[in-house]
């Protein structure tokens, strides 16, 4: 496996390859085919909308592009690194260093300070500075006076910040999002989006979404369209 904590060799190789990916579930008798031979690539630092309706296996598919689960056929490359085939503990490894994650739901533990749970992944991975890096985002990320507040004394749009700077803490090569604006009203939606393309543009961040959002799809450079499990017509992003 390449080393999780260097750069690929060929930056012009793409950051994403998936081939031929299909995931099916057991169901007693029967099978369910929630993936069917899904294939793309993704450049480093572009911004991609996956998109379709509920049940068309978007948030499964996030799932195996991240190394949260393997695939029954098919195979995901990360930066060279062949996600799908890895053990548990390198695809834990291989996440920790050069993966970021947002989710809908925030996943903030409770018990800490907003300054706490961004450090937290800084310190599991033995980072330097720690308490720094952590105040430096939640300043960027519009926090810097609720470093002290917990997740039950912030809003849902400033828990999503904590939850975003925490994401870009390990400086990600890639960041997958689920549904980022889902739990938000309009204007923290807006807001959060203007956050997240930001941080793609100047830390070069390549960026990976599953939203029902139409505007902040209409955002990113591509927008891949999830029906029935299977990748339908491409999109390029509006000029």
């Amino acid at each position: 496996m390449t080393d999780p904590a260097s750069g690929p060799e060929n930056v012009s190789e793409p950051i994403l390859k998936v081939s031929n990916l299909t995931q099916r579930v057991n169901l007693g008798n029967d099978t369910l085919t929630i993936l069917q031979g899904v294939s793309l690539e993704i450049k480093r630092g572009e911004s991609v909308a996956i998109v379709g309706r509920s049940g068309s296996g978007k948030t499964t598919l996030l799932g195996l592009l991240a190394g949260l689960d393997t695939p029954s056929d098919g195979e995901v490359m990360l930066e060279g690194n062949p996600v799908s085939r890895l053990s548990e503990d390198e695809r834990a490894a291989l996440r920790a260093r050069r993966v970021g994650f947002v989710f809908q739901s925030f996943q903030l533990l409770p018990s800490l300070t907003a300054l706490e749970n961004v450090m937290l992944p800084l310190e599991l991975g033995d980072y330097p500075d720690a308490g720094r890096r952590a105040k430096e985002l939640l300043e960027r990320v519009g926090l810097g006076d609720r470093l002290r507040h917990t997740p039950r004394q912030l809003s849902g749009g400033e828990q999503q910040r904590v939850a975003i700077a925490r994401a870009f803490a390990s400086e990600p090569v890639i960041l997958f999002a689920d549904e980022p604006t889902g739990n938000l009203d309009n204007q923290t939606g807006q807001e959060i989006q203007d956050l997240l393309m930001a941080l793609n543009q100047e830390q070069g961040t390549t960026l990976v979404m599953v939203t029902h959002d139409e505007t902040l799809a209409a955002r990113c450079e591509r927008r891949l369209t999830l029906e029935s499990g299977r990748l339908g017509k491409e999109q390029e992003a509006a000029a």
